[in-house]
């Protein structure tokens, strides 16, 4: 049971998510239905993409904390980047193609207008899900991102499922208020083709919140380098030994989200004994991983200064 709650509370922002989803694809889809609404509808659809990729994500977190074998000796941690790039396919595939398609036809064959009334009664009740929703991954966004700005913590982030669920709720919550315009203005006007000028408004930006995730995800999956701050970490516990002359290069790449793998080519003094030598990266690797403990696997090379590719030391 202590393991169950472990489990939700490190998940908290995609549990809160695919529960908030869940119960506003069922609500949009009947106001859908008894309305006629083709950005309600989208909307729908929206949700119902949202909770898949929350599935995903978390089938993608459970598959990569497989420990390492033969087959991959550094583990599985990458594999969460690649149902994230799979997130994002199927929010540019499924979210945005089926509301822009959606909007079309209804632009295209334009329905008689219906009562509106549900679909506000859903749309406020799915503001009020979404908004919590939003607010809890805000929250737990906040908590890691330290004095970064957005942006940049995005950026630096090798956690994907805390900002893919941050978009996402960001981009529901813009869809929410386009839908609600779309079917207040197509009564208002008694036009029904700006409801689908608004389902397919809502897959644009679907479209573009799409595009972000894949280029982030791509990153990832490639490999990127640690947090500056681990680096110089790294660095600084090198250049304080005396028996090391010059740090050539450190190179660093995620293997998960909370585990690093790192390279390090050094030029240790030439009188160094090769027993003193081994206990020294002996002691240098307890210093590293007792200080950034994401640091699942260190490797030091002994390499001439002369020999080896020069790297500049962090700033």
């Amino acid at each position: 049971m202590a393991g169950l709650s472990g489990r939700f509370r490190e998940n908290i922002v995609l549990y809160g998510a695919l529960l908030a989803n869940v119960g506003i694809a069922i609500a949009k889809f009947v106001a859908a239905a008894i309305s006629g609404s083709s950005s309600m509808l989208t909307e729908g659809v929206h949700s119902l993409v949202d909770s898949g990729n929350q599935l995903l994500l978390l089938y993608g977190q459970a598959k990569a904390k497989r420990p390492a074998d033969a087959s991959h000796p550094f583990g599985y941690g990458r594999e969460l980047y690649f149902w994230a790039f799979v997130v994002a396919i199927l929010i540019f595939a499924v979210g945005a193609g089926v509301s822009i398609y959606e909007g079309w036809v209804h632009i295209a064959q334009p329905e008689p207008l219906r009562d509106p009334t549900i679909n506000y009664v859903v749309l406020g009740v799915a503001v009020l899900l979404e908004g919590t929703s939003w607010a809890i991954a805000v929250r737990e966004f906040n908590g890691k991102r330290g004095a970064s700005s957005w942006w940049q913590s995005i950026r630096r982030s090798k956690d994907p499922a805390g900002f893919i669920v941050l978009f996402e709720d960001s981009a529901a919550l813009i869809g929410l208020g386009i839908a609600g315009v779309g079917v207040w203005a197509s009564h208002h006007y008694a036009d029904p083709r700006i409801d689908g000028v608004a389902s397919i408004a809502i897959g644009l930006i679907l479209a573009g919140v799409a595009v972000l995730l894949a280029r982030e995800a791509k990153g990832l999956l490639i490999g990127e380098s640690a947090d500056p701050a681990i680096v110089a970490i790294v660095w600084a516990t090198l250049d304080k030994r005396p028996q090391i002359s010059a740090v050539n290069h450190v190179r660093t790449i995620h293997t998960a989200p909370d585990a690093v793998f790192v390279a390090i080519s050094a030029d240790f003094v030439d009188d160094l004994p090769m027993g003193e030598a081994e206990s020294l990266i002996e002691d240098i690797e307890r210093e590293m991983k007792a200080r950034v403990p994401e640091l699942t696997s260190i490797y030091i090379r002994p390499e001439k200064q002369a020999d080896a590719i020069r790297q500049p030391p962090p700033i």
